[in-house]
């Protein structure tokens, strides 16, 4: 498991917007644990915060708007990229304006300004949105698709297709995190020529040029014509003869619109509100699709608080039964944990394996066998008792006891053939022999009890 984590210290920014071509200033603060990415309009009276959150998205259309109420601001997509892809999990957001700084078109400069100023380890672990089985997406007037599939950790394939002579497939992939600022971060937005009128018609891209996007020149214009799309976005004339890129700077990348398309992705998926493990194909991707894709993760995330701990039963426990009594006085009939397959200093995943031989299913019932809700709590509590006993020396002087149980949910039932995992993370430091913990119990997918605990462990007569 790895640790939340936020940037070291403040950085600002300063730039014009895109949409707007307002002189926008936008700061970075670093943010307590679960604080999850914040944007703040300074620009407004009592300074509303926004949840960078994919069910916050009001508009797509060439850029991912947030909303609150009536409280807006856009074009987040390359910021929020940055940061995802950086894996920071913790950020303020402060901007003087209803849009972020387009700044040069890409994600370079948020990447740069956040490994200048440093990332810091937070002492609270991640909560990974962890991909068990495919989820697929079709917009089927527009080609578009994403595919995500598991993975053991986030990665992406970008194919693009426009029927264009410039620009007609490209493709882009990123197999690992730290591929982005030096693969990706510099790759800049682009707008075909033949689409600026009808963008400027929708009061867009005042702030456009050729210093923040690609201008890609594929079906033939008279002259005048580009004179005039020049003179509306405060362009000098430029005198164009064969079609393909108008920039004065060169490509980055052969391929970079695709990669481009990539930063895109991460951005609208940045907003599911935890870090993906999981390996994304997009084809013809947009924001719009980027924005559906991440709003039925997040659904999953809100009607699941907490997703289910990832067993493999054929990988190697970290604690087998032999050393599970070692460390807790209980045996048969009454020890509830068969073994531990992670622990850490504060958070532990035991299992359990429920059979119908289990000597209370006689009574608890006979004719529908289910596992007591008391001994669920138990078992939680046995895998509690294992995280604090492993920390201390000679565990098996000391026993572990109940002072208080609290918020106890039982959410479906238990029956023979169920793996139970239980996920057990400490609220607070022990202090005095004295740990409060959460604790989960799972069967496949879905969470079958939960409660607190404050436990003490005292040293044996």
């Amino acid at each position: 498991m790895h640790k939340q984590k936020t940037i070291a210290t403040a950085f600002s920014l300063d730039g014009k917007g895109l949409h707007t071509g307002l002189k926008i200033h936008i700061t970075f603060y670093p943010a307590p644990v679960n604080h999850g990415y914040k944007i703040k309009r300074v620009d407004i009276e009592g300074q509303p915060v926004i949840d960078a959150l994919a069910e916050n998205v009001i508009n797509t259309q060439r850029g991912t708007v947030l909303a609150k109420r009536e409280v807006h601001v856009s074009t987040v997509e390359h910021a929020m990229a940055a940061l995802y892809a950086l894996e920071i999990d913790n950020c303020l957001i402060e901007v003087d304006a209803p849009e972020f700084p387009i700044l040069d078109g890409s994600a370079r400069l948020y990447t740069e300004a956040i490994l200048s100023v440093g990332i810091v380890e937070q002492d609270a672990l991640k909560d990974y949105y962890i991909v068990r089985r495919k989820i697929e997406i079709e917009d089927k007037t527009t080609g578009s698709s994403l595919v995500v599939l598991p993975d053991d950790k986030f990665s992406m394939n970008v194919l693009i297709s426009y029927d264009s002579p410039v620009l007609s497939n490209q493709y882009a992939s990123m197999t690992d995190n730290s591929e982005f600022p030096t693969e990706l971060a510099s790759s800049r937005t682009f707008v075909f020529v033949h689409e600026v009128e009808m963008l400027l018609q929708k009061n867009l891209i005042k702030g456009g040029d050729l210093e923040n996007a690609i201008v890609i020149y594929d079906q033939k214009m008279p002259q005048e014509e580009l004179d005039r799309l020049a003179d509306e976005l405060g362009l000098s004339h430029k005198n164009v003869k064969e079609l393909g890129y108008v920039n004065e700077k060169p490509l980055v990348y052969v391929n970079e619109p695709a990669r481009h398309k990539l930063i895109d992705v991460i951005g609208d998926l940045a907003l599911i509100g935890k870090p993906l493990r999981g390996h994304v194909i997009a084809t013809r991707p947009g924001h719009t699709i980027n924005n559906q894709l991440a709003r039925i993760i997040r659904k999953e995330i809100k009607q699941n608080e907490i997703q289910a701990p990832l067993y493999l039963p054929d990988k190697e426990s970290v604690m087998d039964i032999s050393q599970i009594c070692e460390l807790l006085p209980h045996r048969y009939p009454f020890l509830l944990v068969d073994k531990v397959i992670h622990i850490e200093e504060n958070f532990i995943i035991g299992v359990k394996n429920v059979t119908l031989n289990e000597p209370f299913f006689s009574g608890h019932f006979p004719q529908e066998p289910v596992f007591p809700g008391v001994l669920l709590i138990e078992a939680m509590a046995q895998t509690g008792g294992l995280l604090v006993l492993s920390s201390v020396a000679e565990p098996a002087r000391y026993s572990t006891y109940f002072l208080k149980i609290d918020g106890v949910k039982f959410r479906q039932k238990v029956v023979p053939g169920d793996t139970l995992l239980f996920r057990l993370e400490l609220l607070t430091p022990m202090r005095r022999g004295i740990s409060t913990m959460k604790g989960y119990a799972f069967v496949g997918e879905k969470i079958v009890c939960e409660a607190e605990f404050m436990a003490q462990i005292i040293k044996n007569k």
